[in-house]
């Protein structure tokens, strides 16, 4: 029997999501706050489930399939930092200390990884859309974020649910992905059923409820500086000032509110035009995440993709009651990894054939000046091949 465990970082709450044999056997969600106060929650869940194969862990900004004992235990925690969560301890120490809601679960994320790495818990990453080798190589120059691991995995997930709801095979899947999580957003396109482009967080034309999504460049010019934390700080919750229930329920209390709801609406729609060229003829858009389980978010994307393929809302696995979709995802993949249920799954999606990390693309030489470039360049080393970008510029 496989026995796994998906482990989804959410914005708002950490969903543990078990699998025995393909079956969902153990659901457990922690609030990020607390996880980030108390990180023992995380290691008590997992005791909780009991014995398993295999911790498939808070991904990130995604890298190759990597076991944690892959990297030397005493350089764990800086790789973890630049390749996982893109930023460098100072950085989030600082936001953690503001109390930064964003921060928190990065450093809940990087506790708990340290834990199981020290631990020699099998622990193992997977990557984000920008990683696999289904994306062409043109299409990933300069961005970083085309989907993070939790949005490659609910992909994963809704191809599965796609082909079974099509009654199809995984090569007939062609749609595209839409996940409305509580900080970011994030359109993932699917064809022959395989990921072949994505619009990441920071990457779709407008804002999430913690994240900007992409800003103009002189924006950006005109502002000085920006931090990691300015990256989970400038989304819709800066602007309305209201809690995402509160919001969400009434999103049209004050003008305010209106023009935020308005431009997160749009910037999803947009998003989905931005792939549609990457798929041919997609089925359906399939809608998952927090957000996308309020009826005033369901009914305007009803009515503004009414000429669009149909718009489904994702169901997820059998006798998942209360894990997110992303979380599921997260535990499909690792037991296909496994040669599980969804063996046949993760081979036709080319999971093992992902390459790299999520900075590997950044072509611009400022960034190698950067402490995090820098980190880069210095742990870079722990990966299959070499980085694109470094034999880019002659690095090798």
């Amino acid at each position: 029997m496989v026995r796994v465990v998906g482990i989804d970082p959410g914005s708002r709450s950490i969903d543990i999501c078990g699998l025995c044999n393909g079956k969902v056997c153990f659901e457990k969600s922690i609030d990020t706050v607390e996880a980030s106060r108390n990180p023992e929650k995380l290691i008590k869940a997992l005791e909780e489930f009991g014995e398993f194969d295999v911790v498939v862990a808070p991904s990130g900004y995604g890298v190759e399939v990597k076991w944690f004992n892959d990297i030397p235990r005493e350089l764990f925690s800086d790789w973890y930092l630049t390749f996982i969560l893109l930023t460098t301890r100072d950085e989030i120490g600082s936001a953690v200390s503001k109390g930064i809601e964003g921060a928190l679960i990065y450093d809940a994320m990087v506790k708990l990884a340290s834990f199981l790495r020290n631990k020699e818990i099998p622990a193992l990453l997977i990557p984000g859309v920008i990683n696999l080798s289904t994306i062409p190589l043109h299409r990933k120059i300069n961005k970083v974020d085309m989907g993070t691991a939790d949005k490659l995995a609910v992909a994963v997930l809704g191809i599965h649910e796609v082909a079974d709801k099509e009654d199809t095979d995984y090569s007939s899947v062609n749609y595209i992905h839409v996940e409305m999580g509580y900080g970011y957003n994030a359109v993932i396109a699917v064809s022959g059923g395989r990921i072949v482009d994505g619009v990441g967080g920071s990457l779709t034309p407008g804002p999430a409820y913690l994240t900007a999504g992409s800003l103009d460049l002189e924006v950006v010019q005109a502002i000085g500086s920006f931090s990691k934390a300015d990256v989970f700080t400038t989304g819709c919750l800066t602007y309305v000032n209201l809690d995402l229930d509160n919001w969400l329920r009434n999103p049209y209390i004050d003008r305010k509110s209106e023009i935020c709801f308005e431009a997160m609406i749009e910037s999803v729609i947009k998003a989905i035009n931005m792939v549609i060229p990457s798929v041919e003829k997609p089925s359906l858009i399939l809608l998952s995440g927090r957000v996308s389980k309020y009826s005033s978010v369901r009914e305007v994307l009803q009515d503004k993709l009414k000429n669009y393929p149909s718009l489904d809302i994702m169901r997820g696995l059998k006798n998942a009651v209360s894990v997110k979709e992303t979380a599921q995802g997260y535990a499909v993949v690792g037991d296909g990894l496994l040669n599980g249920v969804f063996g046949e799954l993760i081979d036709h999606v080319m999971i093992r054939d992902a390459e790299g990390s999520s900075l590997d693309y950044i072509l611009i030489p400022k960034f190698f000046q950067t402490l995090l470039g820098r980190m880069f360049v210095k742990l870079r080393g722990y990966f299959r091949k070499p980085a694109f970008n470094l034999l880019w510029w002659g690095y090798y």
